[in-house]
């Protein structure tokens, strides 16, 4: 007699999931933080995009909400060594954010968050579907410890680029190095070639 319904199987062996090296899987979803945690309510949060010409575009949670919202699955990886597949989360895409900014001779991105962290990213890494603000995860809102109320999502590199408490996208015409990779991060942190530091 089989033990197993039909079509189930169990989980997949660790080995059998492709993982960027150096990465192992975890179902938890490790808190790490540069300092201490800020708590923004959803009615104080403030955000801005400032151009490369310092002009200001200007959003509240209300206002942020209003451009769309979409559902996103994916996975995480983070510097430290740990992945977490599937995960879910609900954002604003940044293209939305920068059709209404406009055009822009920017190449390069300095993220800002509440309590003072900084990280950058190349403009390209925020557009076409590859980055969002984040605003919940689970289907409840994004809570504090995991960057709520809204934190920037970008998957595809490692997740120190994700800036938590996000509150200014800065467009600079020169790539700004932020808090770690001012401390000897890679400035680019792709995982799938592991460039964790500077020289990787």
């Amino acid at each position: 007699m089989n033990a197993l319904s039909e079509g189930f199987s169990g989980h997949r062996a660790a080995d059998a999931v492709p993982l960027p090296p150096g990465q192992y899987l975890t179902r938890d979803f490790p808190v790490l933080s540069a300092g201490p945690t800020p708590v923004i309510h959803r009615r104080a949060w403030e955000f801005s995009v400032v151009s490369e010409a310092g002009e200001r575009h200007h959003w509240d949670f209300a206002t942020l909400l209003e451009l769309g919202s979409e559902q996103i699955d994916i996975d995480l990886h983070c510097v430290t060594g740990w992945s977490k597949l599937g995960t879910r989360w609900g954002g604003v895409p940044v293209d939305a954010l920068m059709e209404q900014v406009g055009s822009t001779a920017a190449e390069h991105v300095l993220a800002h968050s509440y309590g003072g962290y900084t990280t950058n990213v190349p403009l390209a890494d925020l557009l076409g579907g590859r980055a969002w603000l984040a605003h919940e995860y689970d289907g409840a809102p994004l809570s504090p410890e995991h960057g709520g109320p809204v934190r920037l999502l970008v998957p595809h590199l490692y997740l120190w680029k994700s800036a938590k408490w996000l509150r200014q996208l800065e467009l600079t015409l020169e790539s700004e190095s932020g808090f770690w990779e001012r401390l000897g991060y890679h400035s680019y942190g792709d995982p799938w070639q592991e460039q964790r530091y500077w020289g990787d």
